[in-house]
């Protein structure tokens, strides 16, 4: 028997069952037989007419398809042009197919069989007068005959009442004597005569067996005889008898017994094949039916009334099937009442009305709700909207034309996904635009309350997306155009956009993360860490090349896109195709989100033929129709008219890299558009208002993108005048700041991006003295030589004097709330341009610094320290906390309908004026102040004290003090993009109370508050600020003015508050005097040493985070404004922050991996670093001062990681733990993590952090401590942590099982070791193997209390309370506690027996650390006799004998 193919197998799957098949030389299944075609004439069956097989290959031909795969669209129906021919296989032999396919007669006629006939019945027709039978119509017979299974038609109702009439009321045939007898007195009442049949089967059905005279399992035909069928019938015969005999109790009570002997599944088989169910045996059935039939015939013979019938029929029936054919039967019961259409007499053939047939045309039924858990099925309007389970919705609206649930209203994704592949262009349309509306309504959140699951990540799983790429290939416009709308709902989302082009202007908002999904699942990061990012990346795309485009999609639609070469697509699309105005500005917004995507992407889009030509031409031309301006004028075409949506797609595309953005300006001609579209004031371009302003924002945003690569800077030259007057025009804007309309913000959107170009161009000019340095140097010959850029400083210094009164202006409306949130983003325009002019001023040769540090003073005491007294700012300050996305994580959530294949920045629907890019924010122009603040204090040190009140602001300290105490939200698309711009205004907050730190003599209050601060910021920077931590690091982590604790007494605090708690720090303390031969230094000497040491641990730290220094080499060059050194607008993908969370302990974790990867490639390390000893006491320093001075901020790390990170002193370098510093900080630090908190947060079984397996890094400690303890008890006491209770068998069965041999060395003393030993010993012991490798460690002498005291109080515990328990348990722990109690018993060691027999409860005071019974009490006394004299009784005869 062979298998049937299953979904999902392949063709290979086919061909090799049909290898299977031939193989076996079974005959098939079916036989095809082409008849002759009367159309065509006879069938062609000559070899001369037969067409010919080329090269004997299996080869399908189709008429009218091409060599080329189509688009879906219905195809002509196929038509094998060899259907008539063999098909034969390569490796077939030819003696094989001869004997398989030859057809000679012999082949046909050598396995005739001739049909066993004996036991049919022959029934006689009935003999007439007449030559032939006569000839009846239906209309003649009168009596019908209604059936209850199944539904039969007028004639065969007509033929079963004929048949019925013609049966002579006689007894009945010998087949049914075996029926038993009817009373009488049934006959006389209502009902059937087949009711009163069935009666006694109502209550017990042991007597349906007598109904058929044949047997319905047994059919005799596995005998292979032809008296197969009498064999079966003579057996089926006997079981009658047999079961006649018995009575019911007897029948009852065998299938009582036979249904508990067989399987349920051969019981459910049986019955089906008792009921006819079984489909595999059509024939039986029919002789069921037959049997009924007569059985009916007879019944009807008695002259009983036949309306119960169908009722006796029904009771054989489940109950399910009972409701159901209850439906049906009131679906049935109509009358004319309920058709539409009234039947009339004179209608032809219509004398009787077949009501079942036109069930259909009578109204649906009211849609109610299923009170059901199951959910329903979801259906959608042609709007997209869910409609209601039980609403009820005419029929004219057409949302019933389904078959499912027909009286519901909508249709499902399924159908609407089968409706999309239809014939008619109109219905693929349809489905089209509506699943399209179904993922707009889906994205924004409408259906997040009423369904269950996402409707986007069900459309994706099935198809949606793939689906969308074979609609565009589609020829028809309309569904071209269809599902290009469904694609941009897909993949754009409009909220995005509008907030990142609402953040373009903020300080370093031109950057932003590419929209590259964190496919964790995908990335096999272990196998790539030790990759460059060039070859992790080429070795990415390799891998993406060679899967599939649904498994790329899988996990990245953009890039599953890409790689069905979605942009030539496109291109044909713009270029050929031309469609309506809409579908362009989809495709545009299309293309935006792709080059969003990553610089790759950007790339292909680039490298697509003719892709930006047609978009440059078609979209950005230089004139066009005048008419497109008049009012109320309809676009019938966008081809040939500027558009701002192709502009930001230019824009976008530039921010992809340096090399893209040349290739924008040079090739494809940008420059005359930028010149086209900048100089030209918006109400001069031909195009509608709000267009001509969108576009030129967009311009000004390209060419702004451009100069932060140092290029176009020569347009500057040439349109200064054309910068001038829009500078002079930006304070008419105050005048027109009451009209709050949509053009007035779009008017404020294009003066701040005008002022953003301005900012990197005067970053571009300040440059250039030292382009030209460079260039004229020797030492740079050797490297890349970079041309200055074509404008100077000269140029660009004469506007500053426009930006600054400005400034002034804007400032005076800051107490108008509405007016200031429209104008606040010009406003810190205004900032970060005057922050980047003073700083590159103050590089430049050519300007006098006494001129620069004047104008700063004055821009101090006019502008800002008036700005920081208003009150606006105070309300200001205090807007921080609400606004932040620290403080409110829930900010930072996803969309109800994300994907994790689709980036989104989860704005859809607009963010809440109160969020951190909300219109209410304080965080943009904060910013931009702080950034303004640092710049002036850094050129100017006299006026830090200016600046002190900043930091004193109320609101700001709140918002400091509960932001580093806050978890951060988790690192997603969404909350990265918006905590980069939150993590700025910390930094330059921190850079300010840095500057303080040396001048303010008040400052050490807020230097607590500001480190901690600093720690949290360096643990959560992004990618991309990889400048900022590196200025962390190096200003504010380790400078000792945040640790105001090292002058202010804290050593002395930390001796103190270890006189008062006396506990495992004072143990520990012994511990390691007895190690050491010096005495051990208190904690505050460690402190106070370590305070001295931060210059040391500041570089130990700076040395070990080297390897991010190509990324903190690009980082450097956008925040410093070194614009020529900048590659790509878009930062690093996210995939967390720079550093982990346990970056304290990273010269510790460095080391280890050192050393483990070299033992990994099979090679020894005997070159450790020369200052291995300083290094590892220095990050033991630092760790020891955060534990001490800032234990808060090492709160995220758990204590089993911490543990973990010390373990690595001991599996690093040999002997390196005994060296004196290493040892005293190890046992400080050990001291703080066993304490009594630190022990109950302590949990070994939950994964770490960074580390695999912690049973794995514990065997590693236990082979070191075999190899290289020398018996150390502050090693000793790392390697009895992990043996409490609570944690893991495992790790004790490596110690009693494994590693027996450290039982000898690990002497640590009970008064030293710092863990109560109830943790070791409560609960008792519940594993049998642990606790017979304690009885036998203890009883062959390895566990001895002098070798290691702890481990033998521990052992004697659980087995002394093993040996006595009387607990319920399983017969093996029974007979093992038992045993072992006889075999303590007979022990020979006394001292052994006493400890194990007396053991009573602990005690650390006691030298044994335990107390003894004098006696046993008597319940223990009582169950030790009994089992050892049961003992020696069981062994008396033994001896005896």
């Amino acid at each position: 028997m062979f298998s049937r193919p299953k979904p999902g197998e392949s063709e290979a799957d086919l061909i090799h069952f049909q290898n299977q098949f031939l193989a076996s030389r079974a005959s098939p299944a079916v036989k095809i037989v082409k008849k002759a075609d009367k159309r065509k004439g006879e069938e062609r069956s000559t070899d001369a007419e037969r067409p010919h097989l080329q090269d004997s290959k299996d080869v399908v031909m189709l008429d009218d398809f091409p060599d080329i795969l189509p688009a879906l669209t219905p195809g002509p129906p196929k038509k094998s042009k060899i259907k008539s021919a063999c098909v034969h296989f390569d490796d077939e032999d030819p003696e094989e197919r001869l004997e398989n396919y030859d057809q000679h007669i012999t082949a046909v006629f050598s396995k005739i069989i001739e049909r066993d006939t004996s036991a049919e019945a022959v029934t006689m027709p009935v003999s007439t007068g007449d030559p032939f039978p006569r000839i009846f119509h239906r209309s003649e017979i009168k009596s019908e005959v209604k059936v209850g299974s199944g539904r039969k038609s007028i004639f065969a109702q007509k033929m079963a009442a004929r048949r019925a009439a013609e049966k002579p009321a006689t007894a009945p045939s010998a087949e049914c004597t075996q029926i038993r007898p009817i009373p009488l007195d049934v006959l006389d009442t209502e009902g059937s005569a087949k009711e009163a049949l069935y009666s006694g089967n109502r209550e017990n059905k042991v007597d349906d067996i007598f109904i058929s005279q044949r047997p319905c399992i047994i059919t005799g035909k596995g005998l292979g005889s032809q008296r197969s069928e009498q064999e079966a019938q003579a057996i089926h015969k006997e079981n009658l008898e047999k079961l006649q005999s018995m009575s019911q109790e007897e029948i009852l009570k065998e299938q009582e017994r036979l249904l508990a002997q067989l399987d349920p599944s051969l019981v459910a088989f049986l019955k089906s094949r008792r009921s006819g169910n079984y489909t595999g045996n059509v024939g039986q059935k029919n002789e069921i039916k037959m049997e009924q039939n007569r059985l009916e015939e007879f019944v009807e013979s008695l002259s009983v009334p036949q309306h119960g019938v169908g009722a006796s029929l029904s009771i054989q029936e489940s109950d399910l099937e009972e409701s159901e054919r209850r439906d049906e039967n009131m679906k049935m019961e109509i009358t004319d009442d309920d058709l539409p259409v009234k039947p009339r007499k004179e209608w032809i053939h219509m004398d009787n009305v077949e009501f079942e047939k036109l069930e259909w045309m009578k109204d649906l039924p009211s849609p109610r709700q299923k009170k059901t858990k199951k959910g329903m099925q979801a259906r959608f309007s042609l709007k997209g909207d869910l409609i209601p389970a039980d609403a009820d919705l005419p029929t004219h609206l057409g949302l019933h034309h389904h078959g499912e649930e027909a009286e519901r209203a909508g249709y499902s994704l399924q159908e609407l996904f089968h409706l999309s592949r239809s014939q008619l262009i109109q219905q693929r349309t349809l489905a089209l635009q509506v699943l399209g509306r179904i993922v707009q309504k889906a994205r924004a959140g409408e259906f997040a309350s009423s369904l269950k699951g996402s409707v986007l990540r069900l459309l994706l799983d099935a198809g949606f997306l793939f689906l969308l790429r074979f609609s565009l290939d589609d020829a028809v416009d309309n569904v071209m155009a269809a599902s290009v709308g469904a694609l941009r709902a897909l993949l754009v989302s409009s909220d995005d956009e509008k907030y990142l082009d609402w953040t373009f202007s903020w300080y370093q908002g031109m950057a932003t993360f590419p929209f590259v999904p964190s496919n964790e699942e995908e990335e096999e990061e272990e196998e790539e860490e030790e990759l460059s990012g060039t070859e992790r990346s080429q070795n990415k795309k390799r891998k993406d090349e060679n899967k599939p485009d649904a498994d790329v999609a899988r996990y990245d639609v953009v890039k599953g896109l890409l790689k069905t070469q979605i942009q030539h697509r496109l291109r044909y699309i713009l270029e050929v195709v031309r469609p309506v105005p809409a579908v362009v500005l989809d495709i545009l917004h299309i293309l935006t989100c792709i080059a969003r995507h990553s610089s790759e992407a950007c790339i292909q889009l680039l490298d697509c033929p003719r892709l930006i030509d047609t978009i440059v031409r078609e979209f950005l031309p230089t004139r066009w129709d005048p008419h497109v301006a008049e009012p109320g004028c309809l676009l019938t075409s966008l081809h040939g008219v500027a558009c701002a949506a192709a502009m930001k797609f230019i824009r976008v595309l530039a921010s992809g890299g340096r090399n893209a953005a040349a290739r924008l300006l040079n090739k494809f001609e940008m420059k005359s558009r930028l010149i086209r579209f900048t100089a030209e004031d918006p109400q001069d371009l031909l195009l509608p208002r709000e267009e001509a302003i969108r576009l030129s924002t967009e311009a000004f945003r390209l060419w702004a993108v451009a100069a932060g690569y140092g290029q176009a800077c020569d347009l500057y030259r040439d349109l200064y005048p054309v910068l001038v007057r829009i500078l002079q025009s930006l304070p008419e804007l105050l005048s027109t700041s009451h009209e709050k309309s949509p053009m007035f913000e779009l008017s404020v959107q294009r003066a701040a991006a005008v002022v953003t170009l301005l900012v990197h161009v005067t970053q571009t000019a300040g440059c250039t003295v030292e382009l030209h340095a460079k260039l004229s140097s020797n030492s740079s010959e050797d490297s890349e030589q970079i041309p200055p850029p074509p404008v100077t400083w000269n140029q660009v210094s004469g506007l500053q004097p426009f930006l600054e009164t400005s400034l002034k202006k804007f400032l005076q409306v800051i107490s108008r709330t509405e007016t200031w949130q429209i104008l606040q983003p010009l406003t810190t325009t205004y900032m970060i341009y005057l922050g980047v002019y003073y700083s590159a001023c103050s590089q430049q040769p050519s300007v006098n610094p006494i001129d620069c540090l004047e104008e700063l003073e004055r821009l101090t005491s006019e502008v800002l320290q008036p700005l920081l007294s208003q009150p606006a700012m105070h309300s200001m300050w205090d807007l921080l906390r609400p606004c932040s996305a620290l403080c409110n994580p829930l900010s930072c959530s996803p969309a109800p309908e994300s994907v994790f294949s689709i980036v989104s920045l989860s704005c859809t629907g607009g963010k809440p004026p109160l969020s951190l890019v909300g219109s209410k924010s304080p965080f943009p122009f904060l910013t931009a102040l702080l950034f303004l603040i640092s710049s002036i204090t850094r050129i100017h040190k006299g006026l830090i004290s200016k600046y002190s009140s900043v930091l004193s602001f109320e609101g700001l300290k709140d918002y400091l003090h509960q932001s580093w105490q806050t978890a951060p939200p988790s690192v997603t698309p969404a909350s990265a993009w918006m905590l980069r711009h939150e993590y700025h205004l910390q930094y330059f907050a921190l850079v300010l109370a840095r500057k303080m730190a040396g001048t303010c003599a008040d400052y050490n209050r807020h230097a607590s508050l500001h480190h901690c601060v600093a720690m949290a910021l360096l643990s959560r920077l992004l990618p991309g600020s990889e400048h900022l931590a590196y200025e962390i690091l190096l200003d504010l982590a380790f400078n000792p003015e945040f640790l105001p604790e090292g002058k202010t007494g804290g050593p002395e605090a930390a001796d103190f508050s270890d006189i008062l708690h006396l506990s495992a720090s004072a143990k520990l303390s012994q511990t390691v005097s007895v190690a050491a031969s010096s005495s051990m230094p208190t904690r505050g000497a460690l402190l106070r040493e370590s305070y001295q040491n931060l210059p040391a641990i500041r570089s130990c730290y700076l040395s070990h985070f080297v390897h991010l220094q190509p990324a903190l080499v690009h980082s450097q060059a956008s925040y410093q404004g070194r614009n020529y050194l900048i590659q790509s607008m878009l930062l690093p993908e996210v995939r967390g922050p720079i550093l982990p969370s346990d970056w304290p302990f990273f010269p510790l974790i460095s080391l280890y991996n050192k050393v483990t990867n070299a033992e990994t490639c099979g090679a020894v390390l005997n070159s450790l670093p020369l200052d291995l000893v300083n290094t590892v006491t220095w990050n033991l320093q630092w760790v020891l001062l955060l534990e001490t001075w800032r234990p808060k901020t090492l709160q995220s790390i758990p204590t089993a990681a911490k543990l973990a990170r010390l373990m690595c002193i001991f599996l690093t370098g040999g002997d390196l733990f005994l060296e004196a510093p290493i040892h005293c900080y190890t046992a400080a630090l050990l001291s703080m993590y066993c304490q009594p908190k630190a022990l109950d947060s302590l949990n070994l079984d939950a994964p770490l952090p960074g580390l695999a397996s912690f049973h794995d890094l514990y065997i590693s400690l236990l082979e070191q401590f075999e190899g290289v303890s020398f018996g150390d008890p502050l090693f000793g006491v790392f390697v009895l942590l992990p043996l409490q209770k609570r944690f893991s068998v495992h790790l004790r069965l490596s110690v009693f099982g494994e590693h027996t041999s450290i039982l000898r060395a690990l002497g640590v003393p009970l008064q030293q070791f710092p863990v109560p030993l109830e943790r070791y010993t409560s609960p008792p012991e519940d594993n049998l193997n642990l606790l017979r490798h304690y009885f036998r460690t203890l009883v062959t002498g390895a566990l001895r209390s002098t070798w290691c005291p702890v481990l033998y109080v521990v052992a004697v515990a659980h087995v002394n309370s093993f040996i006595f328990s009387q607990d319920s348990t399983t017969q093996e722990a029974d007979a093992a506690r038992k045993s072992m109690l006889r075999k303590t018993w007979l022990l020979v060691d006394e001292t052994l027996k006493k400890h194990l027999l007396y053991y009573k409860l602990l005690n650390a005071e006691s030298p044994l650390g335990f107390e003894l019974y004098e006696q046993l009490p008597p319940i223990r006394l009582k169950y030790l006799q009994m089992v050892t004299q049961k003992e020696n009784k069981e062994n008396a005869p033994v001896l005896v004998s």
